[in-house]
């Protein structure tokens, strides 16, 4: 089976092709502002260097969130495009699960971490095996520190962005071993592919305080 792993949800682009257990091709890759102009040319030079065509793939996983709302939209669209055109099996994972996924320390506890700005992140907790104690959520910065202070047994916080609290593993996304915890999971309708954002846009927080 080929699958093809896409995550724009930040301002990287990381995006690999992985068949039976082996990873043929990645980019991980800052594109910032550009993110959205360049990230299918990007996937297309993936397939152009392994010699493969976009309907050579049997499913998709998309990252669909938390994290840029930009982004976000970015890679559901190509994902939902692909497996919609091409009749192609996909599935989703969230960004906090692919970052605890690819820590590189034995810790009891990872952590991932998005700045959502104002004193608030996207984060949670998980133990191994990818036990959530607390899920993926939005929310203020000294909450989730007041959270990880009652652990019991060592933690490491995972992020691609810097935060001067407290030390960050860099988050490097291990997309091998993201796609073989995920490539068994239940696929689901294109169209039935949405972001998640976790909290409201700018619009619609201002929308509902104009309607109190």
């Amino acid at each position: 089976m080929k699958i093809l792993y896409i995550d724009t949800t930040s301002s990287y682009l990381y995006s690999g092709i992985v068949e039976e257990g082996k990873l043929l091709t990645e980019v991980k890759e800052e594109l910032g502002k550009d993110l959205s102009s360049n990230t299918l040319p990007k996937i297309e030079e993936m397939f152009q260097k392994i010699q493969l065509q976009p309907e050579d793939i049997d499913k998709i996983i998309v990252v669909n969130g938390p994290g840029s709302f930009t982004g976000i939209r970015v890679g559901v669209t190509i994902a939902k495009t692909y497996a919609y055109s091409l009749k192609k099996k996909i599935t989703t994972i969230s960004s906090l699960e692919a970052m605890a996924l690819s820590s590189k320390k034995e810790t009891k506890f990872q952590i991932p971490i998005i700045d959502a700005r104002r004193n608030y992140v996207y984060a949670a907790i998980y133990e191994q095996e990818r036990n959530p104690i607390l899920k993926p959520q939005y929310i203020k910065l000294d909450t989730l520190k007041c959270a990880v202070e009652q652990l019991i047994g060592s933690y490491q916080y995972i992020s691609n962005q810097e935060f001067t609290d407290f030390a960050i593993e860099n988050y490097d996304p291990d997309i091998l071993k993201i796609v073989n915890a995920y490539q068994e999971k239940e696929e689901v309708n294109p169209h039935a592919v949405n972001p998640i954002y976790l909290k409201q846009t700018e619009a619609e927080e201002k929308q509902n305080l104009e309607l109190i």
